[in-house]
């Protein structure tokens, strides 16, 4: 399974104001809080936090079927950081999402997979390849149709990312 998130940095400075009280505290837990608090850029962070969250949120909506509001259900977690990538992992119910983030100078693309080893399989595709099911869960259609693979779209702003697993 695949979801991804794409938060365009400009939009957001636009849209939200998260330093106002209560912002962050409404969405992430304490340890999150603390990785915000604590970062030499906490609006990167926050925004690389929130897109993990997205991202394993598509999945998790994927596998479950139901929509709800519940970012502080789903719990990140980042192992290794640079400049322009991040990786780490979010838990919500029980379940585990692995993601990658890029992080680039006016977007955070956050893509995340439900298994750690499809990280080297995710390639980016057309939007005009995806159809979607009854429940509006994004697929790519193969061989006329007859197969579906799962495919993540997320749109912020100036961008849109639309990914899916390579076929392997």
């Amino acid at each position: 399974m695949i979801g991804n998130d794409v938060i365009d940095l400009a939009q957001s400075r636009k849209d939200s104001n998260w330093r106002r009280r209560g912002f962050i505290p409404k969405l992430f837990g304490a340890n999150e809080q603390l990785l915000i608090a604590s970062s030499p850029d906490p609006e990167t962070t926050l925004w690389l936090l929130w897109s993990m969250k997205e991202a394993a949120y598509k999945i998790w909506n994927r596998e479950t079927k139901v929509r709800k509001y519940m970012p502080k259900k789903l719990i990140c977690t980042i192992f290794r950081q640079s400049i322009t990538k991040a990786y780490g992992r979010v838990v919500c119910e029980g379940n585990i999402y692995y993601t990658e983030t890029i992080l680039a100078p006016d977007f955070v693309h956050s893509i995340a997979v439900s298994v750690l080893s499809l990280l080297d399989y995710v390639i980016e595709i057309e939007k005009n390849e995806i159809v979607k099911d009854h429940f509006g869960i994004p697929y790519v259609a193969v061989e006329g149709g007859t197969e579906l693979f799962a495919a993540s779209v997320s749109n912020h702003g100036r961008f849109e990312k639309v990914v899916a697993i390579l076929r392997i």
